[in-house]
């Protein structure tokens, strides 16, 4: 998986036309009285990545087995490229859908090649020796996942992150239009967890083929995956695509967690952090500060359930950047331009209405009112001793009854502990 090459994978063997790859209706799976999911519906498209998301034993590995005949599911349908999957061999199921599993049984001293070659074996028949075309699947399929250096090692003398990436090898050298993985990048390094979702990325992206992988990494899912389904409680949550799906009430339900989705900068998809419970009453809370250390704190109080807002800062600013992410109000100015009369009266009003108005503090030289460069206008510059001395933010600050200093550092407890205490005062 080179980045200086572009990635060259086998033929498809098989086309299945217009068809869905995979779709599932209404499939129950339980294992004796214990009902795992019910009610899972879901569609994988050619050109399409679908990301199973969801807790830990919330039946994605089940739901993965299910549509592949693995387990019997006690209701519902499943349909492998427009055929009932119950209609299908196991030997026209493996020419249609290819699986890396999270884990392997693989105690033999196999060569990894042997391993990759395994991958042919829907595509022969019971006396039928590999030909040229099997070894140019299995040559493509090992280069594709970086494992053809170690070709001749035995399976049993790699990592487990190497391991993972034979595995792989052996589902491309299938040359099934279909690719179902199971936590493909658990045991991975970082370079090789993004290589191997590029490398599926590059599989789906020719338009014939699609993958339906069980994902984790909430993050991962979001920059890969063109659909997400969240599984949780036994059943499909939400499923669309990840903008939409990757919202912080779904996935603070589905994990029975606190969640704040921002915007990753580098890659602009979602962004997912997850908090402890904090059982906080909900409250009306106002943030004086700028920059990544207001920007935290309107995520914190966003994820507990407060309603934050934030203001004067400037546009574009990180703070008011965490606030849109929040739906949450930010009172913005011009960069490099002093802030509208209305501008400050606007935020003047929503720390006078606020239960609480924290100034978070920023780390700074001079005498930590406004940054000595005048590149800061709005004097948003607060230091961890208390609010700005001067600046349209003073006069921001001055408006609520009484304003609670937090330092750049602030830990979680800490910072929503202030917000109730304060709260409580002004009660």
């Amino acid at each position: 998986m080179s980045a200086d090459s572009p990635v060259s994978l086998p033929d498809t063997a098989l086309s299945l036309g217009d068809a869905p790859l995979l779709s599932a209706s209404d499939v129950a799976v339980s294992f004796g009285d214990l009902d795992v999911v019910s009610g899972v519906d879901l569609r994988v498209e050619p050109g399409s990545l679908v990301g199973l998301v969801g807790p830990n034993g919330a039946g994605k590995t089940t739901v993965l087995r299910a549509v592949t005949g693995a387990v019997e599911p006690d209701a519902g349908t499943v349909e492998i490229g427009g055929d009932p999957a119950s209609s299908l061999s196991a030997k026209a199921v493996g020419r249609r859908v290819a699986s890396v599993p999270q884990t392997t049984n693989l105690a033999f001293d196999f060569r990894v090649r042997h391993v990759v070659e395994m991958g042919r074996t829907p595509h022969l028949g019971r006396f039928d020796a590999h030909g040229v075309e099997d070894d140019a699947a299995v040559d493509a399929a090992m280069a594709a996942a970086d494992v053809d250096r170690f070709d001749d090692r035995s399976i049993t003398a790699v990592s487990g992150g190497e391991r993972q990436r034979v595995l792989l090898a052996r589902a491309l050298a299938q040359a099934a239009p279909l690719l179902l993985l199971d936590e493909p990048t658990a045991s991975l390094d970082v370079n090789h967890a993004v290589e191997t979702l590029e490398l599926v990325r590059a599989f789906v992206d020719d338009g014939d083929r699609g993958a339906i992988a069980a994902i984790h990494d909430l993050d991962a899912a979001a920059r890969y995956c063109d659909e997400v389904v969240v599984l949780a409680n036994g059943g499909v949550r939400a499923a669309g695509p990840p903008e939409s799906v990757l919202s912080a009430s779904a996935v603070g339900a589905a994990f029975d967690a606190e969640a704040f989705v921002g915007r990753n900068p580098a890659t602009g998809t979602p962004a997912v952090t997850a908090f402890p419970h904090s059982d906080v009453e909900s409250r009306r809370v106002h943030v004086v500060g700028t920059g990544r250390p207001a920007a935290r704190v309107v995520a914190r109080l966003a994820a507990a359930g407060h309603e934050p807002s934030v203001g004067v800062v400037p546009a574009g600013d990180a703070a008011a950047g965490a606030a849109a992410d929040a739906g949450a109000t930010a009172v913005t100015a011009p960069p490099f331009e002093g802030p509208a009369e209305a501008t400050i009266a606007a935020a003047r009003d929503l720390a006078a209405d606020a239960d609480a108005t924290l100034a978070v503090g920023v780390e700074r030289s001079g005498d930590g009112a406004n940054d000595p460069t005048g590149s800061d206008p709005t004097g948003s510059g607060p230091t961890v001793n208390g609010p700005p001395a001067n600046g349209p933010n003073a006069e921001v600050a001055a408006a609520a009854d009484d304003v609670v200093p937090v330092a750049v550092d602030v830990g979680d407890e800490e910072l929503l502990d202030a917000v109730a205490d304060a709260a409580a005062e002004k009660e």
